[in-house]
């Protein structure tokens, strides 16, 4: 009797142990570097980089007039997008999503989402305070930015690569092209870029939520 006690505590063991081992990994995400994307969307200065991009530093104003910086979002992940509170095509349907991505983060304090204007002539931080508000939008988790127009098309460039090919072809100097992209961008607490995701497309957004939780892994 006791050599068949013995024989099922293994039993018990083993199995938790061999599916451990052979079940299904989940493939990491990737690290996307310049050389990874669309050439005509890095920044000139950034084409020869092969790997190691970081977002670097910036600072803007927040949908509360309240100076925010790279530093302020420090170990966390983010979602971020380019859009801007008068556009009556995609954005209304992007930020449903980030809506969507807001709710499902709640009440984790490990994910952030950015959102830059690319029209600050109009869009001030009361503006931006009351698209905000009827985006139920919570300031600790989803702020809307904007500053500098130049610095504003700068990080989309440098950092995000946001910029489209054929926005690129008809751009001209920095600041006077007009960044539109229904583009989410997924990036790490290392400030990596980890994925790019369609805005518009539910199952895409479904897909980011389960990645920002393999990065909270």
């Amino acid at each position: 009797m006791r050599k068949f006690f013995w024989l099922f505590l293994v039993f018990l063991v083993c199995i938790p142990v061999a599916y451990y081992f052979i079940k299904p990994k989940p493939k990491p995400l990737p690290i996307i570097n310049p050389v990874d994307v669309v050439e005509n969307t890095v920044d000139p200065e950034l084409l020869r980089m092969g790997q190691g991009h970081v977002i670097g530093s910036f600072q803007f104003l927040n949908q509360k007039g309240q100076k925010v910086s790279d530093t302020d979002f420090s170990n966390k992940i983010w979602v971020v997008e380019y859009f801007f509170t008068r556009c009556g095509s995609i954005c209304p349907q992007m930020n449903v999503q980030m809506q969507r991505i807001q709710k499902s983060i709640f009440p984790s304090n490990e994910v952030q989402l950015l959102s830059f204007t690319v029209d600050p002539e109009n869009d001030v931080p009361d503006v931006l305070d009351v698209y905000a508000e009827k985006h139920n939008a919570k300031l600790e988790y989803w702020q809307f930015l904007t500053g500098p127009k130049e610095s504003i098309y700068k990080v989309a460039r440098k950092y995000f690569f946001l910029l489209k090919p054929a926005e690129t072809a008809n751009a001209g100097d920095a600041g006077t092209d007009f960044i539109h992209t229904n583009n989410f961008v997924l990036i790490d607490k290392k400030r990596r870029i980890r994925g790019y995701y369609d805005g518009t497309s539910v199952e895409e957004v479904d897909q980011l939520i389960l990645d920002i939780e393999k990065l909270k892994d």
